[in-house]
């Protein structure tokens, strides 16, 4: 990391040296990338599920997508966990405290352990009656509770994972973490080869080879992402432990809890969590509203939705790499630099979804082909993706805007803007055009909510006069 350009624009900005526009505009870019590569090979994980999965039939797509979005909950809710921590390890690495982040990482590491147990204990207890509860027909149930109780039995690894990635991108080490997601999405597909698929045979230039497999179905599936998540994080757990820098573990620094780091942490973490919990819960909801409209509509929705994650994922990487430099920004004492960073990586950010967006309104039937073979899945899930495309540029803005608050510790605000948006508009407008339009009037309340709260992120980031002003040591306070 000391000698690529990231790490000296970096430097520039600790060191208080004045940055050009251009500069910080190659700041942005270059801590982007990595996170856009990592964010994406997520996403890329969940496409090579569905594809494989869908190649087993729409009732095995449709199980998977019943739980989609309760998955995409507990999922959430560990990501949200790990902020507090990984923002105040980014103060202090930026302020010169190396000790004082190893603190907060060891704490961070320890509560991050037991508070993914709670939260096996808590998606394992009501993993039999979940799918049931969401409307889903008898002959998808099982499935769908199989694949629920092994994601979560597995969220402790995940957990682990997300933390130790998030510390490392913290300290400024974006390049590696994404390194090591990619390399999941490539153990992932071997996994699930062998696991979804019975043994069978193949010829090859003449010789017949023999593919060996368990035919598991949708349970391979659940277990391939179980085993790719549980090599990357022994991978990232080692490179966060004994080769990262600063926060390499040594000798004589025992793990202690401190009351003023987890009370910081609880600050930055509830309201992200309370903000996942919202946006999750609000697409548990729109499950609910899926279901009536039969198996098609289902496997259609969730396949849609898993080709949207490619072109809003850009954004998300963006977002992140905001977080990373506003934190830091915030931790030298450079808010000469706050709010226009913050400017910068949200102009970036929809410029680059509204390319993605278009491209997506263009490759719409190929990217659902790819999930599936049902033709009838495929005509809807197109039709949907065309109507997404237009308010990809506005979702970007929220996304974004929203790591730029969460740099400066601002978390309590944002998550009320998504309550907002997704309850009081997109919940009850889809209730209402679901009975008219079907799958289409869902994903037309989807787009105009996208919008709505695009504008409500714009407006904050353009007249809040406060959330630049976060504590110049810590960059913890909350703001209003």
């Amino acid at each position: 990391m000391k000698n690529d350009k990231s790490a000296e624009l970096l430097e520039g900005l600790r060191a208080g040296r004045k940055l050009s526009l251009r500069q910080q505009l190659l700041l942005i870019i270059h801590l982007s990338i990595p996170a856009i590569f990592a964010q994406i090979s997520s996403i890329v994980m969940e496409y090579i599920d569905a594809s494989m999965v869908g190649r087993l039939g729409a009732d095995a797509s449709a199980s998977i997508g019943l739980v989609a979005s309760s998955t995409w909950l507990l999922g959430g809710l560990t990501s949200a966990f790990n902020t507090g921590f990984s923002v105040q390890i980014a103060h202090r690495i930026v302020a010169g405290d190396d000790a004082g982040a190893r603190r907060i990482m060891k704490q961070g590491l320890a509560a991050a352990l037991l508070y993914s147990l709670v939260l096996l204990s808590i998606g394992a207890g009501i993993s039999r009656t979940l799918p049931e509860w969401l409307g889903g027909e008898s002959r998808i149930c099982q499935d769908a509770f199989h694949y629920f109780l092994i994601y979560s039995l597995a969220l402790p690894v995940m957990q682990m994972n997300l933390a130790a990635g998030a510390m490392l991108q913290s300290s400024g080490n974006m390049r590696l973490p994404s390194i090591l997601h990619v390399l999941m999405c490539f153990l992932d597909m071997l996994f699930n080869m062998f696991l979804i698929f019975p043994g069978h045979s193949i010829r090859l230039a003449g010789l017949t080879l023999l593919i060996p497999g368990m035919g598991l179905g949708v349970l391979g599936a659940a277990l391939g992402t179980a085993l790719a998540q549980f090599v990357i994080m022994i991978c990232m757990m080692y490179f966060l432990l004994a080769r990262s820098p600063a926060l390499h573990l040594r000798k004589g620094e025992k793990l202690r809890f401190h009351r003023k780091d987890l009370k910081r942490a609880v600050c930055i973490s509830v309201p992200v969590a309370v903000e996942q919990f919202i946006m999750s819960g609000a697409q548990i909801m729109s499950t609910r509203i899926v279901a009536p409209l039969g198996m098609i509509a289902i496997a259609a929705n969730s396949f849609s939705i898993t080709a949207e994650s490619l072109c809003y994922m850009p954004g998300y990487g963006i977002g992140s790499a905001a977080t990373t430099l506003i934190g830091q920004s915030v931790g030298a004492g450079r808010h000469d630099l706050t709010k226009r960073l913050g400017w910068i990586a949200t102009g970036f950010g929809m410029a680059v979804m509204a390319v993605s967006g278009a491209a997506m309104y263009l490759i719409a039937p190929w990217m659902i082909a790819v999930l599936s073979p049902d033709a009838a899945i495929r005509s809807l899930g197109a039709q949907v993706l065309r109507i997404e495309a237009f308010a990809e540029p506005m979702y970007a803005a929220s996304i974004v805007a929203s790591g730029v608050f969460r740099g400066a510790g601002d978390t309590l605000i944002p998550s009320c803007l998504n309550f907002c948006s997704m309850w009081l508009v997109r919940l009850p407008l889809a209730a209402f055009l679901a009975p008219r339009l079907g799958l289409c009037g869902v994903w037309i309340a989807m787009c105009i909510e996208l919008c709505i709260r695009g504008v409500l992120f714009l407006l904050r980031l353009a007249f809040s006069k406060s959330w630049d002003k976060a504590d110049k040591r810590h960059g913890t306070k909350q703001l209003t």
